[in-house]
């Protein structure tokens, strides 16, 4: 499904949030293109930066990520200004599905949709989001009963492995490894992909069960037929995350 699937545009009207990013040298490749790791900072800022503008950042403090999607039609380079909207393509009371478009000046063009669950900090279980928190982003889809589906599934062989190194600097508020960590893993086995990432391309990474620090973490990597980088990251023999990277059609 994830491959050919195809995302909302954006909206002629509704509750579009935008907001303008820098590109950070810090999130550079050894091209001076945006790194999928920058990618998903951009994202999470352009999220926290949603809910403060809407005055829902004490209402509504705590997400997590269930999914994330990132197709790059054209990579964002440095230096570069970038225009990012947000907006609503799916929820239902507790979780929503949240795309992103990020337009360079220069012509980079990432287009983004994450499946995000808002969460109750004490119970770390998901929480209900209010009437009017879904009542103001959700004029964008008439789609008000998102469910979970995993895209990920295929079987990843051991073979091709490499360690994946958790930092005390990936630890985020619920003690587990933050999500755009796991994207400086898949750019780490993605560089012996080139033909796949120098054209346009699509990431898929599900978060499954999390990595807390101390964990001996391994990366096992295998291509498919069809050219479809599988990727997973594992303690032990059990897969706690999925990813994946093909090219775009």
């Amino acid at each position: 499904m994830w491959k050919s699937s195809t995302m909302m545009p954006v909206p002629s009207s509704g509750h579009i949030f935008e907001t303008t990013l820098p590109v950070l040298s810090s999130d550079l490749d050894e091209s001076d293109q945006v790194r999928p790791d920058g990618i998903a900072r951009y994202l999470q800022e352009a999220g926290f930066q949603h809910l403060i503008a809407n005055g829902m950042d004490e209402s509504h403090p705590h997400w997590i990520v269930r999914r994330t999607v990132i197709d790059v039609i054209e990579p964002i380079k440095w230096p570069d200004q970038l225009r990012a909207r947000r907006w609503c393509a799916a929820l239902s009371s507790r979780w929503c599905s949240m795309r992103i478009r990020l337009d360079g000046g220069d012509g980079g063009l990432v287009e983004t949709e994450a499946f995000w669950i808002c969460m109750n900090l004490n119970t770390q279980a998901p929480a209900r989001m209010s009437d009017e928190f879904i009542n103001t982003i959700g004029d964008t889809t008439s789609e008000h009963r998102l469910k979970w589906k995993s895209w990920l599934s295929n079987p990843v062989s051991k073979q091709a492995s490499i360690k994946f190194h958790v930092r005390r600097t990936d630890i985020d508020m619920w003690k587990h490894v933050t999500n755009s960590a796991y994207w400086q893993g898949i750019h780490e086995v993605t560089a012996n992909h080139s033909d796949i990432t120098s054209i346009p391309h699509r990431y898929v990474i599900e978060y499954n069960k999390p990595i807390t620090s101390g964990e001996d973490v391994r990366i096992w990597t295998e291509l498919e037929s069809d050219g479809t980088l599988q990727i997973a990251f594992a303690v032990g023999d059990e897969v706690r995350t999925r990813a994946a990277v093909m090219a775009l059609p």
